[in-house]
């Protein structure tokens, strides 16, 4: 069965020096691998400029955001390089959540128009295998998605997963 990657909401505060970020302030969040969650992590700007590489290398997703004020309508968090970035940065995964994550991202980018269907192939398992390009590459650089032939309700909840993490409310 598929895992379920919770990931947590800002708790307002730097992960290193537990600064409380206040409204308007920005910051640096990053989302990493842990060994059975993806991490959340939040710094205020003294913390996320001295990030030792070790947390660097570990990290999938790494972006710069103000913490709203409480009455702002939410604006996406992730832009599409970031999304790009993390769909590239899962090729390589084996575990069958992220597989869905990446397959669901695929979806996301296809509808934005950034990465093209061209063809789809099956591999000595039976799975399907599109492969894709991303739009504007030269020369086209292929990247291979399984369909991991989810249900409705699967997809719906790793879109909302994906959804949370484009508007913040993780």
């Amino acid at each position: 069965m598929a895992k379920d990657y919770n990931i947590r909401k800002t708790s307002g505060q730097c992960s290193l020096c537990e600064m409380q970020l206040a409204p308007g302030m920005e910051f640096t969040a990053t989302v990493s691998e842990g060994p059975d969650e993806l991490i959340r992590n939040d710094y205020c700007d003294k913390c996320g400029e001295s990030l030792p590489e070790e947390t660097n290398a570990a990290v999938l997703c790494k972006w710069r955001t103000v913490v709203p004020h409480p009455q702002e309508k939410k604006k996406l968090l992730v832009s599409d390089d970031l999304l790009v970035n993390l769909f590239e940065r899962l090729s390589e995964t084996e575990d069958p959540s992220k597989i869905n994550f990446r397959y669901v991202l695929a979806l996301v980018l296809m509808r934005k128009k950034m990465l093209i269907y061209d063809r789809m192939s099956t591999d000595d398992d039976g799975k399907e295998i599109w492969s894709m390009h991303l739009k504007g590459s030269d020369p086209p650089d292929e990247h291979l998605v399984i369909d991991p032939k989810l249900t409705e309700d699967q997809i719906a909840e790793v879109s909302d997963n994906l959804g949370e993490i484009m508007e913040g409310d993780f």
